[in-house]
């Protein structure tokens, strides 16, 4: 599914979103991640095996959140939830962090640190299936 426009521009600001995965048990484990965009996928950097990678490996099935810094007509504000399915690629984490790193961080920002330029890490990466939420990206489904 294509990406809306206003999201990519929403996205671009760097909100903080929230990426749900579901544990082996069927409950839900959300954390937060920066995030961004590779052609029609969100991308997420990490450096570890943490809990949302083994989840994802057992069950792609995922839900990425975000609040957007723009007001709805009707006064509320904008958000959207993409659900999807995602997939783990290894290497590749560093370059990843360091472009999120200066949007999420501030143009100067040094992240990972010199000590951890060296680790392959992984990336998340998740195809969007449907939107959903207050905003231009939940009443169509690509501009």
């Amino acid at each position: 599914m294509k990406i809306p426009q206003s999201l990519r521009e929403a996205i671009e600001k760097g909100p903080y979103a929230h990426l749900t995965t579901l544990n082996r048990d069927g409950s839900p484990q959300v954390t937060v991640v920066w995030v961004g965009i590779e052609g029609e996928e969100f991308v997420i950097g990490h450096l570890a095996v943490h809990q949302k990678v083994k989840n994802i490996r057992r069950d792609p099935r995922v839900a990425l959140s975000l609040l957007s810094d723009k007001t709805s007509a009707q006064g509320m504000r904008e958000y959207v939830v993409a659900y999807g399915n995602a997939r783990i690629t290894e290497g590749s984490a560093v370059p990843l962090l360091q472009r999120l790193a200066k949007i999420y961080l501030g143009p100067k920002a040094v992240f990972p640190p010199p000590s951890m330029l060296n680790i392959p890490g992984f990336i998340t990466r998740v195809a969007p299936d449907r939107f959903t939420g207050v905003g231009p990206w939940a009443t169509k489904s690509a501009e």
